[in-house]
């Protein structure tokens, strides 16, 4: 089954990722998974560490990127398309919850031939690094999660502010819906226009996953890494009051915690910078 809802939402959302790709340095590659094939990009130095890179859910993976490319200039940063969200990837979904993801990273992993690595989640992503974590800790050497799902979601009232005008924009596509869902996730009140496409397009064509990867205190119990969260002050899906409670019950590792004051779910420009500047120093340890 499709994760679009129409032959022309795939291309749109192909068109967003491509304008995206274009503003990056990268590499492309394909690999063979057990949960399906998978579409990566690679950026930085060929001979860099390798780091890998997961991003957002219902989003791409070049604008997620884009937010860490001061890393690409000493990591080589790996990053899927993750399957069954947009982008290159199969259009495959595994529960959220179980092994899959886990599954899919070791295969990428493999196919790379890295035996561990540290990892960058951004907000689906986090989720998706966490079921790593459950799954196979050891190959996690530290963990970055940012805008971090996984730790449950914020109060009712602050998602329904994006909810709501999100499910009439997919009726009604009228710019003044558009505008309040990214008045509600943006950190900018104008985001860059990629992010207002892709955004859009999102919303209009995409199936929309609701269920976030997510591991309690047991799942994690054999997961020790140094772990890195970085968490939006108004984020509406994870704000700090839900996620660092959580996270600081569940993650052993957690050695550094960051709430970015004023940032939404989609960080500004300078947060990006910020954190980008704080996940090379934490990766270096």
């Amino acid at each position: 089954m499709s994760i679009y809802r129409s032959e022309a939402g795939r291309r749109a959302l192909e068109s967003a990722y491509e304008d995206a790709v274009a503003r990056l340095d990268v590499d492309r590659r394909r690999v063979e998974a057990r949960h399906g094939s998978t579409h990566v990009l690679l950026a930085g130095p060929e001979d860099g560490r390798p780091a890998f890179a997961f991003h957002g859910g219902n989003a791409t993976n070049p604008m997620t990127l884009s937010w860490y490319a001061g890393l690409a200039e000493q990591y080589r940063l790996i990053a899927p398309d993750t399957i069954g969200q947009p982008g290159l990837s199969a259009e495959v979904r595994v529960p959220p919850r179980g092994d899959g993801y886990g599954e899919w990273v070791v295969d990428l992993l493999d196919a790379f031939d890295v035996r561990s690595a540290p990892m960058v989640g951004t907000s689906y992503g986090a989720g998706i690094v966490l079921r790593t974590a459950t799954h196979a800790p050891d190959r996690i050497d530290r963990a970055a999660l940012v805008v971090p799902a996984g730790f449950g979601t914020g109060p009712l009232p602050s998602l329904l502010r994006v909810g709501l005008p999100a499910v009439l924009y997919r009726f009604l596509p009228a710019e003044w819906l558009l505008n309040r869902v990214l008045a509600a996730m943006a950190t900018e009140s104008d985001p860059d226009p990629l992010v207002r496409d892709t955004v859009a397009a999102s919303l209009r064509h995409v199936v929309l996953e609701r269920e976030f990867p997510e591991a309690d205190a047991a799942d994690l119990d054999g997961f020790d890494a140094p772990t890195a969260l970085f968490v939006g002050e108004n984020d509406p899906f994870f704000p700090p009051e839900t996620v660092l409670p959580r996270a600081r019950r569940r993650l052993r590792g957690l050695s550094l915690t960051e709430v970015l004051p004023g940032e939404r779910h989609i960080l500004s420009p300078a947060a990006r910078e910020s954190v980008t500047a704080s996940i090379r120093a934490f990766f270096e340890g």
